[in-house]
């Protein structure tokens, strides 16, 4: 008879993925709460993801070479160029695009934005036929359902305020989420950031291809970070060429450069490399809405930041759909797994039957 702490460590082994992909949003959400307050102090943003690359650069590399130097992965050349290819779509362009289109909208939008991921990514694993949709069965209906749901709450939340669940206290984050741009600035950080997330979702996916290739995931993302590095040291030297923004400090900017580089980059992409090995793109892209929830939360208890009766219905809607999604992809998983035994016992039929008719004979 198992013990308890046996059936929770069962339990915990049967559920990692969910697990992993709950920290990597919580991490996610530490990012956006960082990222604002490395704005709010002034910092030049491009010179900021630059740092985060390298500093993830440095912490990946020792590991990379520690716990996979007996794993033969050989490069090609192809393959190293698919790896930069990635590295620059999915991370220099991704992180750049991103910080550009705050600066023509605001940090409110930027954070709804993230959203439309699941959705995009959905729409482009389908089109790049790594995804299937059904729409003739339940399954697939509750992938395109909850997507919808999903998006919904997001909007809902950031645009349909109501009145306040209680009353926060002005702070100097509020200015990060103001609008005061002209509507033309509004619409190009709009479709700046749509190109950003666009990015991102195709970074997922692509993932899943260079993985069977190079089964490495430490060097892989290592040699990611190591091209994005230079990339985004090109990109912040032909924006931003003051030398006082490229001075490091002691200050709350070190700190957010050394959280997002060590512990989003360095850990948490790793952790999405391992969860979509195991359950492909779309799973991680599912769970993007909890960093709004996790940033929402965070940012009323550290900048006392009010929240309303229209952002609990819409987190309430971001949550529902989510479930919905992961009904559908239980319910896909499920079906599959009866096809595959109806299969398996066709096979095992076919194959008596004619041993049978071989004996007779």
């Amino acid at each position: 008879m198992k013990s308890p702490f046996g059936f929770i460590l069962m339990a915990i082994e049967s559920h990692k993925p969910y697990i992993c992909v709950v920290f990597i949003q919580s991490m996610s959400a530490g990012l956006a709460l960082f990222t604002r307050a490395a704005i709010a102090e002034g910092n030049n943003t491009y010179v900021f993801t630059f740092y985060r690359q390298a500093f993830a650069m440095l912490a990946l590399a020792p590991l990379a070479f520690f716990f996979e130097r007996k794993q033969a992965a050989p490069l090609s050349w192809i393959l190293l160029c698919k790896i930069f290819f990635v590295a620059l779509l999915g991370i220099t362009m991704t992180f750049n695009l991103y910080c550009l289109g705050i600066s023509y909208t605001s940090a409110t939008f930027a954070s709804a934005a993230t959203n439309t991921i699941p959705a995009i990514t959905l729409i482009l694993a389908v089109l790049l036929r790594v995804e299937k949709i059904s729409i003739t069965k339940w399954h697939g209906v509750a992938k395109v359902l909850g997507c919808v749901v999903g998006l919904g709450g997001a909007m809902v939340f950031i645009f349909i305020k109501g009145p306040p669940l209680y009353q926060g206290s002005p702070n100097k984050s509020s200015r990060l989420s103001a609008d005061g741009n002209p509507k033309t600035e509004w619409v190009k950080g709009s479709f700046i950031m749509l190109a950003s997330m666009t990015a991102w979702s195709l970074w997922h996916i692509l993932q899943g291809h260079l993985v069977k290739q190079y089964p490495a995931k430490l060097r892989l993302l290592a040699l990611q970070c190591f091209f994005s590095c230079i990339q985004t040291a090109i990109w912040a030297v032909a924006v931003e060429r003051r030398i006082s923004s490229w001075k490091l400090q002691w200050d709350l900017n070190l700190l957010s450069i050394l959280y997002c580089g060590l512990i989003v980059t360095g850990m948490g992409y790793w952790l999405r490399i391992w969860v979509i090995q195991k359950k492909g793109p779309v799973f991680v892209a599912i769970f993007t809405p909890l960093t709004l929830l996790i940033t929402a939360a965070f940012s009323a208890i550290i900048w006392k930041e009010t929240l309303h009766w229209g952002s609990l219905c819409g987190a309430v809607l971001v949550v529902g759909g989510l479930y919905i999604i992961l009904w559908g992809k239980h319910t896909e998983g499920q079906s599959k797994s009866i096809e595959e035994l109806k299969s398996i016992e066709s096979t095992k039929h076919e194959t008596t039957h004619k041993v049978n008719d071989n004996v007779k004979v």
